[in-house]
């Protein structure tokens, strides 16, 4: 199917299960009732927020069951889920056996796309186990500079259901996508889509590193004009190879070192495009300079070049995407410099949810005391200790999965001092924060890059990162 084709979805009369409330189970189950379909949302939760929902959209006239999502209603005809739902639970395996198709809400809003008789926006597209947000908050960014109107939605938070069906008319829409997302996502064609790094995520969800890359690579399937992908990880140039494409759909690298012909590089501190000029193999068009990424760790200029490589490929030029860089603004918690207190520079970094994630937060500073710990996902820790260790000052460690990441310090840097935080109270990430600051000097960088995610301690990587800074700032105040 090409990228502007149009599927039509007949929702009149069909018996759809939504399988969760939440971000993108409410949408998908408004959108789908207003279409006249027959819905039944399963929910596993029953608590006092899920019954408030459950009212609301009660009162529409949708049926909601909670405290049980694993039993599949008979009626079934299309089930619409979660991404975070797994394949292995008992409502998709009876799904399968009854021959009922699964769909997620990133499907469902790509078949509805359109269907109100407007031209629907192509979708660039982005993943990757890290830098997705921020690629996507950048590609908007350099969209709006040429003077395009766009949004960056689906796993950045915005409903992409929202973003179709809404009101408002966009020329192109910076699409982020999960491997949660893209698992459920079948018939997705983008007119360009970016896999930014491959690393071992999520492996408890997708069962093998093989399965989490399979659904990474999907992003790639049917795109009608540049796959992009990252030059210094041949995993995801593998993932290109695999991918069936339209006809002409060219391989476009990006690479922090010089550009070779249909590559993005850098070259004496610029940005350059080797890939979308007209002679590839003896010119290559400036776009930026390094200085214009805010901020400039290597890898946010990777991300900034994957950005401008998608930008690129929808025609934009080049004083766009150096005025979109520039006016780009990063979010909270993504190496967020929170205060310097005592000639020790504190960066809050939270969304270091996972190994690969803290790899490069942990390469952009020396030497660090680092905190660390969490929810461990399945990960290990040899490597990312191993490459980091020179660097390390020190190490505060909290969190459920804490000794994994100590044991691997044992292993492989036994001469690093180490903290061992074994509390969960609301006053845990102070007396991290305290910790650190006793083994920090004037020239040494505190860093919260947790390499592992937050729920065990935290509603999310915002909040912890929020007490992180709140524990800074108390720190700050007492030494003034």
């Amino acid at each position: 199917m090409g990228s502007q084709e149009v599927s039509n979805v007949d929702c009149q009369g069909k018996h759809v299960t939504v399988a969760g409330l939440g971000v993108s189970g409410i949408p998908a189950a408004r959108a789908l009732h207003e279409r006249g379909a027959l819905v039944t949302v399963v929910n596993d939760g029953d608590d006092e927020r899920s019954r408030a929902q459950a009212a609301e959209l009660e009162a529409l006239g949708i049926t909601v069951r909670l405290g049980d999502g694993d039993t599949l209603p008979g009626s079934t005809e299309l089930v619409v889920t979660a991404p975070g739902w797994k394949p292995g639970k008992p409502l998709f395996t009876a799904a399968a056996e009854a021959g009922v198709p699964v769909w997620g809400d990133v499907e469902l809003a790509w078949r509805l796309r359109g269907q109100d008789g407007r031209e629907p926006a192509p979708w660039l597209a982005v993943t990757g186990t890290n830098g997705k947000t921020t690629t996507v908050r950048m590609l908007a960014s350099i969209l709006e500079a040429a003077g395009l109107r766009t949004a960056a939605v689906g796993n950045i938070g915005v409903s992409l259901l929202d973003a179709v069906l809404g009101d408002e008319t966009y020329d192109v829409l910076a699409v982020e996508l999960s491997s949660y997302q893209l698992h459920w996502a079948p018939s997705l064609r983008a007119h360009s889509g970016a896999v930014l790094n491959l690393a071992p995520d999520h492996l408890d969800w997708h069962g093998s590193m093989a399965g989490y890359a399979a659904d990474k690579g999907r992003i790639y399937e049917g795109n009608r004009v540049a796959c992009v992908y990252n030059a210094q990880d041949a995993a995801t140039e593998d993932l290109v190879r695999e991918a069936d494409v339209e006809e002409g759909c060219r391989a476009i690298g990006f690479t922090l070192g010089t550009p070779g012909p249909s590559q993005l590089g850098v070259v004496d501190g610029i940005l350059v495009d080797r890939a979308f000029v007209a002679d590839r193999q003896e010119q290559a068009q400036e776009l930026a300079e390094t200085s214009d990424v805010n901020p400039s760790a290597p890898h946010n200029i990777a991300n900034a070049l994957a950005a401008a490589a998608l930008a690129r490929a929808f025609g934009v030029p080049p004083k766009a995407v150096r005025d979109g860089l520039r006016a780009f603004r990063p979010d909270a918690h993504r190496i967020e410099h929170v205060a310097d207190v005592s000639g020790v520079t504190y960066i809050d970094d939270s969304k270091a949810t996972n190994t690969h994630a803290a790899e490069a937060s942990l390469a952009s500073y020396d030497p660090i005391v680092w905190i660390a710990g969490g929810l461990a996902k399945g990960a290990t820790f040899d490597e990312l200790v191993t490459g980091a260790a020179k660097r390390l000052k020190g190490v505060v460690l909290m969190g459920a999965d804490r000794a994994l990441i100590r044991e691997a310090l044992a292993r492989h840097a036994p001469e690093v001092p180490v903290v061992d935080l074994d509390r969960t109270d609301t006053g845990a990430m102070s007396a991290a924060v305290r910790e650190a600051a006793r083994l920090a000097g004037p020239g040494d960088t505190v860093l919260l890059a947790p390499a592992c995610a937050s729920m065990d301690m935290f509603v999310n990587y915002n909040k912890r990162g929020e007490a992180f800074a709140d524990a800074v700032r108390e720190l700050a105040d007492e030494s003034a």
